[in-house]
């Protein structure tokens, strides 16, 4: 593995068998007094690098972690939930590979925040790893076997209305949206300022979106084409994309 400034370049141009895999995750807690982080990763039964990972890791054996310095004087990255300070409501949605994060933006927000967290799980027993919150309904979905968002989708078009005052957004802001090939472009977009903070210092509704890539399509679709929210306070991230491996 290159360790210089420019790795990434360097890592690309090695050969295939001496290109060390690499994989995205959410840090779900750090304790850096300790030089600890904390890392969910879903075992699924597909064999690609991280879940044989976690099948197999052992205590002692290496790992290269890569992350966002959030000490560095500029936009440091890294950090996709940027909801306005003043957002009335916030909507969480996502699936298993989202939970991580779902489930660490519930712990840290504070407890005056309100709103609606929905998270689609592959058995009812996963429930256990998303945490309460007192301003916020928690639905947590077990598929069991239904194809992926089956549940997802219709919850998060039931709850949104809800939480806006009127049913709808009135928003005078960016609705208009540009079709995205999710089998060919990554499908994410995080508002926010030039300097990485939240791009709206209000709303009536922030939604933060993450998951498979179809599923996430057809959500910000919904919030932001039918329910007329303004693109800037609907962050959405495809995760991943059904059949394909990240790289």
């Amino acid at each position: 593995m290159p360790m210089t400034d420019d790795w990434y370049a360097l890592w690309r141009e090695l050969p295939d068998q001496h290109r060390n895999p690499i994989r995205t995750y959410t840090v779900r807690d750090v304790r850096a007094e300790l030089r600890e982080i904390d890392v969910d990763v879903v075992v699924h039964p597909v064999d690609g690098p991280a879940s044989i990972w976690a099948e197999t890791a052992a205590i002692g054996d290496e790992l290269i972690v890569l992350g966002p310095n959030a000490l560095h004087e500029g936009v440091h990255g890294g950090v996709d939930f940027l909801p306005p300070p003043h957002a009335e409501r916030i909507l969480l949605a996502g699936d298993e590979t989202a939970l991580p994060a779902i489930a660490a933006i519930l712990e840290r927000l504070p407890a005056t925040a309100s709103g609606h967290a929905i998270v689609e799980v592959p058995h009812a027993d996963d429930a256990v790893c998303v945490p309460s919150h007192p301003g916020f309904t928690v639905e947590v979905l077990a598929r069991h076997g239904l194809p992926q968002g089956e549940l997802l989708v219709p919850s998060v078009q039931a709850a949104a209305p809800g939480l806006l005052r009127s049913g709808r957004a009135g928003s005078t802001g960016q609705t208009e949206l540009g079709d995205v090939d999710v089998d060919v472009d990554m499908l994410w977009e995080v508002p926010s300022d030039d300097h990485g903070g939240p791009a709206q210092q209000a709303a009536p509704l922030y939604a933060w979106l993450a998951g498979e890539a179809g599923v996430i399509k057809t959500l910000r679709r919904h919030l932001v084409s039918e329910l007329g929210i303004d693109r800037k306070s609907v962050a959405f991230m495809g995760y991943w994309r059904l059949g394909r491996a990240e790289g």
